[in-house]
C-alpha cells in the first residue's frame, strides 16, 4: 500500500509518500509546495496553488490513501482561520482524486513517531530518518508529512475501524 501524507501550511505545505509492506516502510518520495512567490494577500491564488500541487503529488505517485493533520487553534483566530483554508484546499485536492484521507492531529503524530506528544520539529527530523532509514535529514515539513503517512500506516486499520463504526450510529 502507498501512503501520502500532507502536512499543510499556506507557505509552506510538506508531502512525503511512503509504501507499506506488512511492517516494511519503504520510502518513495517527499518535498514541498511553497506559495511564497504570490503575494500573501492573494489567497484564491495560493489555495490553487496548493490544491494543483497536492494533485500533481497524487498524479505523479499514485497513491492507494492519505493522511493529513488536523488544524490545532492557536493564538491567533486569524491564523488559524487561513491554515483551515490551506488544510482544505489540499483535503478537497485529495478526495478529488478520489482518496480515502485519515486525519490526525499533532500530538498523535508526535507520540506515533517521536514516543510522546511534545517532541520538537528536530526530533521528529530524527526519528523519520531512523524509520525509513534516510541517508540524511528530510525538510521540516516533509517530515511532518512523512510522519504522517508513517503514523497511518500503524494505525490506518485501527481508524478505520472506528471510522466505520462512527458512521453506523
Amino acid at each position: 500500500m502507498r501512503i501520502l501524507g500532507i502536512d499543510p501550511g499556506l507557505q509552506i505545505t510538506g508531502f512525503g509518500v511512503v509504501d507499506v509492506d506488512g511492517q516494511q516502510l519503504t520510502y518513495v518520495a517527499s518535498g514541498t509546495i511553497k506559495t511564497a512567490h504570490l503575494e500573501k494577500k492573494d489567497l484564491p491564488g495560493r489555495l490553487k496553488v496548493l490544491f494543483d500541487g497536492v494533485r500533481e503529488v497524487v498524479e505523479r505517485y499514485q497513491p492507494d490513501c492519505a493522511s493529513i493533520e488536523i488544524v490545532f487553534v492557536n493564538a491567533n483566530p486569524q491564523a488559524t482561520l487561513l491554515l483551515g483554508q490551506a488544510r482544505g484546499a489540499c483535503i478537497t485536492a485529495l478526495v478529488s482524486a478520489n482518496l480515502s484521507v485519515a486525519e490526525y492531529s499533532a500530538l498523535r503524530l508526535k507520540k506515533s513517531i517521536a514516543g510522546y506528544g511534545k517532541a520538537g520539529k528536530a526530533e521528529m527530523q530524527q526519528m523519520v530518518m531512523r524509520l525509513l532509514k534516510l541517508p540524511s535529514l528530510p525538510g521540516k515539513d516533509a517530515a511532518d508529512a512523512l510522519g504522517l503517512a508513517i503514523t497511518h500506516a500503524h494505525a490506518g486499520k485501527a481508524h478505520a475501524l472506528v471510522t466505520a463504526a462512527l458512521n453506523k450510529s
